[in-house]
């Protein structure tokens, strides 16, 4: 097993606010791990640290042993709290964009999963429910051989059955020297799932353990563990 992710001493500040204050994590290949916190705890600027959407000044954050760059942006798959995708573009359309955006993509697997999700490629994205929609970059986001996927809210708005999609599209998908990275509110959902959770609060990491070790030592579930913590 090795290190995937290597974040030291991480600091970001917006203006006067830190963002994130002294952030250490490392997390191992092979690992499927939930990151839980109130709104405005530093989950999403950890987010879009780690997939480069902010910039790390201080080169704190590694992956695979690379500072965060072009070389991350090919071992990383990430989806966005929200669809990103044009209402006028097609499913297919989608699907030749990530063929030629991504080496590692997988265009025939993810064909196949959407047909088994019952979603048809000649659908325009526009016309899809939200549920769908969600489904949609799940399955472009699982369907590459990538090291390291990140989902920030993949079950923003959706529907118990729709969760239940895409939870079986993320296990179905993830290699197995690869790893998951979950940030979301739902945390009953992906609680049975889980290797490890990560309790973020005020930009400060609050622990980092296993999910069998906080429901041994605490006789709660993680779910209980979390509003015990938080409330």
């Amino acid at each position: 097993m090795s290190t995937l992710l290597e974040c030291k001493d991480l600091t970001y500040t917006y203006g006067k606010k830190k963002a994130l204050n002294k952030v250490s994590l490392n997390l191992e290949s092979g690992k499927i791990v939930g990151m839980f916190g109130p709104n405005g705890s530093g989950k999403t600027t950890f987010i879009k640290l780690v997939t480069g959407m902010l910039c790390d000044v201080d080169k704190c954050i590694r992956i695979c042993g690379e500072e965060v760059g072009e070389k991350t942006k090919a071992v990383l798959s990430y989806s966005p709290d929200r669809v990103p995708f044009r209402k006028e573009s097609r499913i297919s359309d989608l699907l030749d964009m990530y063929e030629l955006m991504y080496d590692d993509f997988d265009k025939k697997t993810a064909a196949e999963k959407l047909q088994e999700l019952k979603l048809d490629v000649t659908d325009y994205v526009g016309k899809l429910s939200k549920g769908n929609a969600e489904k949609l970059l799940i399955v472009l986001t699982m369907s590459r051989k990538a090291k390291l996927f990140v989902l920030d809210e993949p079950f923003n708005g959706v529907d118990p059955v729709a969760r239940e999609n895409i939870i079986r599209i993320m296990l179905g998908c993830v290699p197995e020297d690869s790893s998951l990275l979950i940030s979301t509110h739902q945390i009953g959902d992906v609680e049975q799932i889980l290797d490890e959770a990560v309790f973020i609060k005020e930009g400060k990491i609050l622990f980092h353990r296993s999910v069998d070790e906080i429901r041994s030592e605490t006789g709660k579930s993680l779910a209980d563990a979390y509003m015990e913590e938080f409330r």
